[in-house]
């Protein structure tokens, strides 16, 4: 029997907002990557994320600790995006006092 060697094709792919999503999925290679980085093994990742296949959880991890430096620079960066908006929504609807407000809103219905 001879064995037939195939390059896997790369299961990661950029959505229309520049979300790297583990393909056919809505899972992120933030959520993949930072579970493996947690210590999490790709066995745990696939309990916590069913719609994942196992094999494709490998090959996740694989492709990060090839790209490492290119991974960890889209995340930091998708790290500072998140920030932003956070900070830009609480600007806009100050979070301190929200549970307060809603209180008195449902007394007032009452």
């Amino acid at each position: 029997m001879t064995l037939t060697i195939t390059a896997e094709p790369t299961l990661i792919e950029q959505d229309s907002n520049g979300v790297v999503r583990v393909a056919k999925t809505r899972i992120t290679l933030d959520t993949v990557v930072t579970a493996f980085l947690e210590g999490c093994t790709a066995e745990e990742i696939a309990q916590q994320y069913p719609s994942l296949q196992l094999s494709d959880i490998y090959l996740v991890i694989g492709y990060y600790l090839r790209h490492t430096e290119e991974v960890n620079t889209y995340l930091a960066q998708r790290q500072r995006e998140a920030t932003q908006i956070q900070q830009e929504a609480e600007k806009r609807f100050n979070p301190i006092g929200v549970r307060d407000r809603l209180l008195a809103r449902r007394n007032q219905s009452q």
